[in-house]
C-alpha cells in the first residue's frame, strides 16, 4: 500500500521551464501559501501516471492537492514527524537517497574502463606472500615487511624467482607452482593484487604491497589478449592407475571413431554433477579452472573439437568444445562491468576518492594541541569529562576531543594515527551529507516530497486504514446504512469490498473535518488563468 501511495505522489520526471506567473499564490491552507509552481510540479508528475482522461482535469487534481495539504497540516499538528518510527524511516530513506551523491561518477567510469582493459588482456604473474593478519601489531607488521623486502632484494640480486618463492612465500600453492599463479584477468584477484599486477611492466617486479592476506611482491611474466570465455563438456575418470589410463585412451578412440560424447559421459564419467547434461560445464574464462584443464579447453579451435586425454589432480579428462565467447565490445559490457566494479569494492574506493575531492572545498583544521593527548598510551582510560577541547573543525562545525575518544573505544587493533584519519574522513562525509540539502535542490526536493508523503501516509494509516480494521462496529453500521448499494445480505459475504468502501467513507469524513478545522482560500482568478493555460 505504501509503495502505491508514494508512486502516485512522487513519480520522478524532469521539470519544465516555468514563467514568473508561477510564483503567484494559487491557494492558502490555514494561512500557508501554495504557489502555482508548487501545484504544477505535482500535476506534471501525476499526469504521467493517470490513464483516465476524466481524471486529468486541473480542478480534480487541485482538489487532491488541497486535500493532501490539509492532511499534511493535520499530521504536523499531531506531531507525527516527532515519532521515533517516522524519524527512523526518514533516516533510512535519506541514506538510500544519498548513496548516488557519495559516488564519484568520473572515478567509477575510470574503474569501468580499467576493468574492460583487464578483461580484454590477461596477465601471468608469479608472487611471494608473507602472511599477516589485518589486526597485527605494529611490531609484527614491521617484521613481515622486512621479510618481504629481504625476499625481493634477493631476487633483485640475481636469485631465481622460483627459488625465492619456495624459500619465503607463505602461499600454500607455492609447493607445486613455485609462485606462478598462471593467467588471470579482471575480478579474479582481490583488487590491490590485480592493480599491482596490471601496473607492473612485463618482466618487472612490483614494490611490496599489502592485501588482506599480507604483504606481496610480484613479477609479471606475460600480458596478452584474452580469448574470452569457453563452454565445454568433459568426461572425467578419477582412476589414475594404468587401468584408468587404458580406459581413457579407449574412450578417446571411440570418440575419434564417431561415438556419441553424451552417451560416453553417461556410461563412464565420474563427475556426477554433469552426467545428466552430457558433461557440460558453465562457461569460464582465464583463471577459473585448473591450469591444464584451461589450456586444453582454450586450445580447441572449432565447435565439437575434442582434446586428447590429459591429467589433473582430479584424474583423467577429455574435453569437447561447445562454444567460444570472445570478449565483447566495451559498450556491450559497460553496464555489467559497472555492476561488478561496484560489487567488488569500487563504491568504497569511489567514496574515498570523493572525500579527497570534498576536502578541497572545506576549511578543515586539526587542533594539534588537543590531539597531543591521544598519543598517551593510557588515553582510553581517561575520564571523558576532561576531553572537552575542540579537536577538529570542519567549516563552522566543531568536534571536541570526546567525539574521537568515543570513536576509538574498542578499536585498539589500529594505531591512533590511522584511527584519526578514519574519524576525520567519516566526519567530513557526515558534514557533506548534512549540507547536501542546502547545496543540491534536486536532493532537497526529493527528500522533502518523501517526508511529506510519509507524514500523510502515517496520518491515513492512523485515521483511516487502522481505524477501519479495528472498528468492527463502525463497519457494520456503515454496511447497514448503505446496504442497498450491495447485492449481498451480510458483511462477511464480501468484507473486502465493504472495507474498501468504508475506508473511502472515513477518508471523506476526515477531509470534511479538516476543511472545517483549517480555512482553505483559492484565488479563483489565478486558477482560471491556469486552466486556460493548460487548455491551450
Amino acid at each position: 500500500m505504501k509503495n502505491t501511495f508514494f508512486i502516485f505522489l512522487f513519480l520522478l520526471s524532469s521539470y519544465a521551464v516555468f514563467s514568473q506567473k508561477d510564483s503567484q499564490v494559487l491557494f492558502r491552507v490555514d494561512g500557508v501559501s501554495v504557489t502555482v509552481l508548487d501545484f504544477k510540479k505535482v500535476y506534471k508528475k501525476n499526469l504521467a501516471i493517470i490513464e483516465e482522461v476524466n481524471k486529468k482535469s486541473i480542478s480534480d487534481n487541485l482538489n487532491l492537492f488541497i486535500n493532501f495539504k490539509l492532511k499534511l497540516k493535520e499530521a504536523y499538528r499531531l506531531k507525527i514527524h516527532e515519532t521515533e518510527i517516522y524519524k527512523k524511516e526518514i533516516e533510512a530513506y535519506k541514506n538510500q537517497l544519498i548513496t548516488p551523491y557519495l559516488q564519484d561518477t568520473i572515478y567509477i567510469s575510470k574503474l569501468v574502463k580499467e576493468a574492460y582493459y583487464r578483461t580484454k588482456y590477461k596477465i601471468n604473474v608469479s608472487h611471494v606472500l608473507v602472511k599477516i593478519s589485518k589486526n597485527s601489531s605494529p611490531k609484527d607488521t614491521l617484521k613481515a615487511y622486512q621479510k618481504i623486502m629481504k625476499a625481493r632484494n634477493e631476487y633483485l640480486a640475481g636469485t631465481p624467482f622460483d627459488t625465492v618463492a619456495l624459500a619465503y612465500s607463505d602461499d600454500q600453492s607455492v609447493k607445486f607452482n613455485s609462485g606462478n599463479l598462471g593467467y588471470f584477468s579482471a575480478f579474479k584477484m582481490v583488487y590491490p593484487f590485480e592493480n599491482a599486477a596490471y601496473k607492473t611492466k612485463v618482466n618487472d617486479v612490483s614494490i611490496p604491497f599489502r592485501t588482506d592476506y599480507g604483504y606481496h611482491f610480484l613479477k609479471v611474466n606475460d600480458l596478452k589478449l584474452s580469448e574470452g570465455e569457453v563452454e565445454v563438456a568433459h568426461i572425467l575418470l578419477t582412476d589414475t592407475s594404468k587401468k584408468g589410463r587404458f580406459k581413457i585412451d579407449s574412450i578417446y578412440k571411440s570418440l575419434i571413431n564417431g561415438a556419441d560424447f553424451a552417451q560416453l559421459v553417461k556410461q563412464y564419467s565420474n563427475d556426477n554433477g554433469t552426467i545428466s547434461n552430457g558433461g557440460k560445464l558453465p562457461r569460464f574464462g582465464t583463471g577459473r579452472m585448473l591450469f591444464p584443464f584451461e589450456v586444453a579447453s582454450f586450445k580447441l579451435k572449432t565447435k565439437g573439437a575434442i582434446s586428447k586425454p590429459f591429467k589433473t589432480k582430479f584424474g583423467w579428462h577429455i574435453v569437447k568444445l561447445i562454444e567460444k565467447y570472445p570478449v565483447a565490445p566495451f559498450e556491450d559490457l559497460k553496464t555489467s562491468l559497472k555492476e561488478r566494479v561496484i560489487a567488488n569494492g569500487g563504491a568504497q574506493m569511489s567514496e574515498v576518492n570523493m572525500i579527497k575531492e570534498i576536502q578541497k572545498n572545506y576549511r578543515i583544521k586539526v587542533h594539534k594541541d588537543a590531539f597531543a593527548i591521544f598519543k598517551l598510551n593510557n588515553i582510553r582510560s581517561f575520564e571523558s569529562d576532561t576531553l572537552q577541547k575542540t579537536l577538529l573543525t570542519i567549516e563552522d562545525k566543531q568536534l571536541k576531543q570526546i567525539s574521537f575518544f568515543n570513536y576509538i573505544q574498542n578499536k585498539s587493533h589500529k594505531s591512533i594515527a590511522v584511527l584519526f584519519s578514519d574519524f576525520k574522513n567519516q566526519e567530513i562525509l557526515n558534514y557533506y551529507k548534512d549540507q547536501l540539502r542546502d547545496v543540491s535542490p534536486e536532493f532537497s526536493e526529493t527528500l522533502r516530497e518523501y517526508e511529506e508523503g510519509l507524514l500523510v501516509f502515517d496520518l491515513m494509516q492512523q485515521e483511516v486504514w487502522e481505524r477501519s480494521m479495528k472498528d468492527t462496529l463502525g463497519l457494520k453500521n456503515y454496511f447497514k446504512q448503505y446496504k442497498e448499494l450491495y447485492d449481498f445480505e451480510e458483511v462477511s459475504n464480501n468484507k473486502g469490498l465493504v472495507m474498501s468502501d468504508y475506508q473511502e467513507f472515513l477518508e471523506k469524513e476526515l477531509i470534511a473535518l479538516l476543511k472545517r478545522k483549517y480555512q482553505v482560500k483559492i484565488r479563483k482568478k489565478v486558477l482560471s488563468k491556469l486552466i486556460k493555460q493548460y487548455q491551450k
